[in-house]
C-alpha cells in the first residue's frame, strides 16, 4: 500500500515538474536521450532512497541530476579529452530548422566545450536561475568557487561564441539582466 502511493505521489510530482526538471537534464547531459537517461537514474535514485527525503523532492532530485551528471563526465574524461565535442561543419539537410532551435544546439554545443564544474554552474545560475547561495547548495562548494566557475565559464562561452551567436553573444549575464 505504500509503494502504490510513493508511485502516485511520484506521478503528480512528474506531471506538475517533469518538463522542467527534463530541460535541466538535458542541459547537464548535453542530448535528449542523455538527459532522459540522467532524469531517469535520478528518479531511480529518488525513489529507491525516498524514505530519507523529507519534503519536497524536487531538492533532492536536482541535486541528484548535477551529482551524476559530474560522476558521468569524470568517467569520460578518458576518452572525451581524444575525441573533438564540436565540429563546426554543418549538418546537410538542416535548412528546415528554425533559427531557435539552431541557436539553442549552438548554445548546448558550446555548454558540451566547459569543463563540467563550469557546465554546471552556469546550467544551475543561469538557466535554472538559481542564486549564488542557492547553486553553492546543490553543487556543495562555496559561493566564492560559484563565482569564479561562472565568470569563468561566461568568459569562455563569449570566446567560444563569436560567430556562432552573432555580435550582440547572446548569452545573458547578471549585469545584463
Amino acid at each position: 500500500m505504500a509503494d502504490d502511493r510513493a508511485v502516485a505521489d511520484l506521478e503528480s510530482f512528474l506531471a506538475e515538474r517533469g518538463e522542467p526538471l527534463l530541460r535541466t537534464a538535458v542541459l547537464l547531459a548535453g542530448s535528449k536521450e542523455a538527459g532522459e537517461d540522467l532524469l531517469q537514474a535520478g528518479l531511480e535514485r529518488l525513489l529507491r532512497h525516498r524514505r530519507q527525503v523529507h519534503g519536497d523532492p524536487e531538492g533532492y532530485l536536482r541535486r541528484t541530476l548535477y551529482n551524476l551528471a559530474t560522476d558521468t563526465w569524470r568517467r569520460q574524461r578518458a576518452w572525451r579529452g581524444r575525441l573533438r565535442l564540436l565540429q563546426n561543419t554543418a549538418v546537410a539537410g538542416t535548412a528546415d530548422r528554425t533559427a531557435d532551435i539552431d541557436a539553442r544546439d549552438a548554445l548546448i554545443r558550446l555548454l558540451r566545450q566547459l569543463p563540467p564544474r563550469q557546465r554546471a554552474v552556469i546550467v544551475g545560475r543561469y538557466w535554472e536561475q538559481l542564486t549564488e547561495a542557492e547553486a553553492a547548495a546543490m553543487l556543495g562548494c562555496s559561493v566564492g568557487s560559484i563565482k569564479s566557475a561562472s565568470s569563468r565559464g561566461l568568459r569562455r562561452l563569449r570566446e567560444l561564441s563569436g560567430p556562432a551567436l552573432g555580435a550582440g553573444g547572446g548569452l545573458a549575464t547578471e549585469k545584463s539582466r
